[in-house]
C-alpha cells in the first residue's frame, strides 16, 4: 500500500480515536481501558505529528526527557502495578477471563511508541485499526465473549504475519533500514540529547554510559572499539572462514555506547562490512518479534517477565504454519542479502540489579500442546535461517561492559573490564594447552563441588583415535567469545552422569537461586531451584528460560574456565552476581544445555593453534541431523558456571585409572598452571 492510502487510513483511525475520551458507549469494568488506551495512542499521535515536522534535537533537553518520562512512565515499579500492562491488576479489574486478554492487548499497543519515531506508519495504522476494531466489539449492548476479543488479537497476528516477516528479516539483513546507524553517524554525540531519538526508555544507565564514554579520547575509544571488530574477524580466521564473501556484519548494542559503535562501525567498513543495526528480539514473542526496547533497555523487567507467553493466545498449528511459511518467503526474496550476512557483534552490558521475577498466574502461559509448537517452531526457523545464512560461513563476537547501575565504583570496573577484554592471549593460549594436554590424556572428568556446593558429575570423552593429532578440547582464546579464558568440549552423552548446583547463578537477566539440576546419559532427568516457595513455579521457571520448553536437553558443552583475573575482580567489587555470563563462563568450570558450540558446523574439521584436529564436534543429538534434522538441534545454549570458591576438584581419569588433577581446594594445580592462581592468592 502507498504512502498516501496509509496516511488516508492513519487520518480515519485518528478522528475515531479523539471521539472515544468524550463516548459513553462502553460497559463497566471495561470503559476505564479503553478511555486510558485511547488517549495515550492520542498522545502518541500528537507525538508522531511532532516528529514528523520538527527537529527534536531542537528541544531542550529537560523537554525531551519530560517527553520519554511520559512514554514510560506507567511502566516503571510502583507505577505499573496499578496498570492494565500487569495481568494482575487487569485481572483483578477486568475477571481473570477478559484481565488476560486485556493485558496482553496493553502490551501489543505500547509499540506504537517505536513506530512513531521511526515512522513506520502502516505499523502505527495496523495497531490502531487493531484497539479500534476490538473497542467496536465492546460498543454492543451486550459484552462480547472473551473468544470473541481473542478471535481479533488472532487474526490481526495471523493476518499480517507475512509483513511483520518482512519487516523483521529486513531489519537483519538490509542496510538499507539505517534508522538507528544514522542516529549514530551523523549526530552530535557529545549532545546527550541524542539519546532521546531513539524512542527507548532512557535511564540514568544510558546517560551515565554516554557522560563516561564522551571522557574518552577518540584514540581511547577506537581501541576499545578495535578490541571488539578484531575479535569478529579473528573469529572468522579461528574457524577457517572467508570473511571477504561477507558483505554485512549485525552491531547489537546498548543505548550509550554510541561513540564505540561509531568507531566500530567505521573499522568494519575498513574491513568491507557494512553496519545492520536493527531493532532487539522480544521476550515477548509474538508474530511481529519486536519489542519497545531497542537495544535491551527496559523501564520494568517484571512488564518483560509478565508478557512473555502472550503469544499463548493465538499460538496453534495453523499459526506455526503461516509463519514458518512467511519466513521462508521472505528469506527466498532476501536470499542475496542473507548469502553475505556474516553475523551479529553484540556489546553486551552488566551490572544492573540481578532481576528475581514474581511468577503471577495472572500472566499467560503456553499449555504443553503450545509449548511444542513453539520447540517445533524454533527449531525450523533455525533451519530456514541457517540455509539461507548459510552457517558454515557466518560468525560472530560478543563484549560486555558494565553500566552505572553497577555502582560507585563504575569507573574503575568499566576500565578494569577493558583490560580483562584484552588480556594476553598468547600467555592464556600457552598455559591453556597444559590443561588440554592433561583431559586429552583421560576418558572421563569428575568435578566436585566444594563446601555445600553439591556437584558431582562425570563427562564422558571422546575417544582419540589419534592424540598425536586429535584433541578433545578447543584452546578458546579472545575472538568470538570475548575475553579470553576457556578450554572447551562437546561431551559424549552416554554415562556422562550427575548432579549440577550453584548457590546463584545470573542467566538471560534472571537470577537463579541454589540452582540444581541432574543429568542422566547426557540428559536433564530433573531440575529446581528456590526462587519460590512453590516447587511447581521452580520447575515452570526453569523450563521455560533455560530447557525453553523442552522436556529434556542434552549437555551440550563442558568447559573450564581461566580466567581468575575477572573472578578476583568480581570479588574485589563485589559484583560476582553482576558478571554477565559471557564474562563468568571464564571464571570456573561451565557447563552448557542444549546444542553443541559447534551446532550446524559439526562437519567442518577444526584445528588449535598446535595444529591439533578438534574431534568433540557432536554429540549423540546432533548426529542425528543426518538422518532426522528435527531431532538434532535445540535452538538454545545456557552456560552455567560453577565460581571457583564452591569448587572442591575437577580431575580426568585415564584409561589406566590414574586421576590427574586440573584443580583441586579450588587451585590450578598442573604443572605450568599456577600464574592462574595469583589472582586467586590476591583475594585471601
Amino acid at each position: 500500500m502507498n504512502r498516501e492510502d496509509l496516511e488516508e487510513r492513519l487520518e480515519l483511525c485518528t478522528i475515531r480515536l479523539k471521539q472515544i475520551p468524550d463516548e459513553n458507549n462502553i460497559k463497566e469494568p471495561f470503559v476505564d481501558f479503553f478511555k486510558k488506551e485511547a488517549e495515550f495512542l492520542i498522545d502518541i499521535l500528537k507525538l508522531y505529528e511532532k516528529l514528523q515536522k520538527e527537529d527534536m534535537n531542537s528541544l531542550p533537553i529537560e523537554e525531551l526527557k519530560k517527553i520519554n518520562g511520559s512514554l514510560y512512565n506507567e511502566l516503571l515499579p510502583g507505577n505499573y502495578e496499578k496498570c492494565y500492562g500487569d495481568p494482575e491488576y487487569a485481572c483483578a479489574v477486568l475477571g481473570d477471563d477478559y484481565g488476560k486478554l486485556f493485558s496482553a492487548l496493553y502490551a501489543e499497543l505500547r509499540g506504537v511508541i517505536v513506530y512513531a519515531y521511526e515512522d513506520r506508519i502502516w505499523d502505527l495504522t495496523v495497531s490502531l485499526e487493531l484497539f479500534l476494531e476490538c473497542y467496536l466489539a465492546f460498543e454492543d449492548e451486550e459484552t462480547p465473549a472473551p473468544k470473541i476479543l481473542k478471535q481479533i488479537i488472532y487474526s490481526y497476528n495471523y493476518d499480517y504475519c507475512r509483513e511483520f516477516c518482512d519487516y523483521r528479516l529486513s531489519e537483519i539483513l538490509d542496510p538499507g533500514l539505517d534508522f538507528a546507524r544514522n542516529i549514530i553517524m551523523r549526530t552530535d554525540l557529545s549532545d546527550l540529547k541524542y539519546l532521546y531519538s531513539y524512542g527507548e526508555y532512557i535511564s540514568e544507565n544510558e546517560i551515565g554510559v554516554a557522560k563516561f564514554l564522551n571522557s574518552m579520547t577518540q584514540e581511547e575509544i577506537d581501541r576499545i572499539a578495535s578490541t571488539y571488530t578484531e575479535g569478529y574477524r579473528l573469529g572468522f580466521i579461528a574457524a577457517n572462514k572467508d570473511i571477504k564473501k561477507k558483505k554485512t556484519v549485525n552491531i547489537r548494542f546498548s543505548v550509550g555506547f554510541e561513540r564505540m559503535v561509531r568507531s566500530a562501525v567505521k573499522q568494519f567498513e575498513a574491513m568491507g562490512l557494512e553496519s545492520v543495526i536493527y531493532r532487539a528480539a522480544s521476550h515477548r514473542m509474538n508474530s511481529r518479534g519486536t519489542k519497545i526496547g531497542y537495544f535491551g533497555a527496559s523501564p520494568n523487567p517484571q512488564y518483560d517477565f509478565d508478557h512473555k507467553n502472550d503469544e499463548a493466545l493465538f499460538l496453534d498449528e495453523r499459526m506455526v504454519t503461516r509463519k514458518l511459511s512467511a519466513q521462508h518467503e521472505g528469506f527466498e526474496a532476501r536470499k542475496e542479502l542473507a548469502n553475505v550476512h556474516g553475523g551479529p557483534a553484540v556489546i553486551e552490558v552488566f551490572g544492573e540489579k540481578p532481576f528475581v521475577p514474581k511468577a503471577k498466574k495472572a500472566a499467560l502461559s503456553l499449555s504443553k500442546e503450545q509449548q511444542a509448537l513453539r520447540v517445533k517452531y524454533d527449531t525450523e526457523s533455525a533451519q530456514l535461517t541457517n540455509r539461507y545464512i548459510i552457517g558454515e560461513e557466518r560468525s560472530f563476537t560478543i563484549i560486555a561492559y558494565p553500566v552505572p547501575e553497577i555502582g560507585d565504583d563504575f569507573e574503575e570496573i568499566f576500565k578494569e573490564t577493558v583490560r580483562i577484554n584484552n588480556l594476553d592471549y598468547k600467555k592464556y593460549q600457552k598455559i591453556q594447552q597444559v590443561i588440554i594436554d592433561a583431559l586429552d590424556k583421560g576418558e572421563k572428568v569428575f568435578i566436585k563441588g566444594g563446601g555445600k556446593n553439591n556437584t558431582d558429575l562425570v563427562i564422558n570423552l571422546h575417544k582419540l583415535n589419534d592424540p598425536e593429532k586429535e584433541t578433545n578440547f578447543e584452546n578458546c582464546v579472545a575472538d568470538v567469545n570475548i575475553p579470553v579464558g576457556e578450554v572447551f568440549t562437546s561431551p559424549v552423552l552416554k554415562d556422562t552422569n550427575g548432579i549440577l548446583n550453584v548457590s546463584k547463578v545470573y542467566l538471560n537477566g534472571l537470577c537463579y537461586k541454589d540452582l540444581t539440576i541432574k543429568l542422566e546419559n547426557g540428559m536433564i532427568t530433573d531440575y529446581t531451584c528456590a526462587n519460590f516457595k512453590d516447587e511447581e513455579e521452580n520447575k515452570k521457571l526453569i523450563k521455560e528460560n533455560i530447557l525453553y520448553h523442552h522436556e529434556t536437553l542434552p549437555i551440550g558443552e563442558f568447559a573450564i574456565g581461566t580466567n581468575t583475573t575477572a573472578y578476583a575482580a568480581a570479588k574485589k567489587y563485589g559484583i560476582e552476581d553482576k558478571f554477565p555470563i559471557l564474562i563468568a563462563e571464564k571464571m570456573g568450570p561451565h557447563f552448557a544445555f542444549g546444542d553443541t558450540c559447534y551446532s550446524w558446523e559439526e562437519d567442518i574439521m577444526t584445528y588449535n593453534p598446535d595444529g591439533k584436529a578438534i574431534v568433540a564436534r557432536e554429540n549423540e543429538c546432533s548426529a542425528l541431523r543426518k538422518t532426522d534434522l528435527s531431532k538434532a538441534y535445540f535452538s538454545c545454549h545456557t552456560d552455567i558456571t560453577i565460581p571457583y570458591d564452591e569448587l572442591g576438584c575437577i580431575y580426568v581419569l585415564t584409561h589406566t585409572g590414574e586421576k590427574i588433577y586440573i584443580i583441586d581446594n579450588g587451585r590450578f594445580v598442573l604443572p605450568d598452571t599456577e600464574e592462574l592462581n595469583l589472582p586467586l592468592d590476591e583475594q585471601t
